[in-house]
């Protein structure tokens, strides 16, 4: 029994990448596990929009496998093929969304807000953006 897709790329479970984390909350969102309002997606990304959103526009850009935080990045090639992969597809779904200007964050570590430890990019936009943000 298949179900069809939205998204070609939202693996099954059982094609998941090996650093899956059961109890990541984005490792199963990646995984199909978990719903999602996907606006974004391909074979290393997902960008869906945030349940909880701080600005008009408020859309997070995971990768598919799993990586904590910022501090897990190396300077190996993988790591920069999903850096890039990353801002890639933010800048697609910015102009896409047809915002003028918009911040891309993201937290690293308890201390600065980080609640979910697979690395997420936050990218806000619709509305003047304070300075300094926090």
């Amino acid at each position: 029994m298949s179900r069809r897709r939205a998204f070609p790329y939202a693996p099954l479970v059982a094609d998941r990448d090996p650093s899956y984390e059961p109890g990541c909350l984005f490792c199963r969102i990646a995984a199909d596990e978990l719903p999602s309002d996907r606006v974004y997606e391909n074979e290393a990304v997902i960008v869906f929009r945030d349940i909880n959103p701080r600005a008009p526009t408020h859309l997070l850009a995971i990768p598919r496998r799993h990586l904590a935080s910022v501090d897990d990045l190396t300077d190996a090639d993988p790591d920069r093929d999903t850096l890039a992969a990353l801002f890639a597809a933010l800048r697609s779904v910015a102009a896409d969304a047809g915002v003028r200007g918009y911040r891309i964050v993201t937290n690293v570590g308890p201390d600065a807000g980080q609640s979910v430890f697979h690395i997420h990019f936050h990218l806000l936009a619709g509305r003047t953006m304070l300075w300094p943000p926090g």
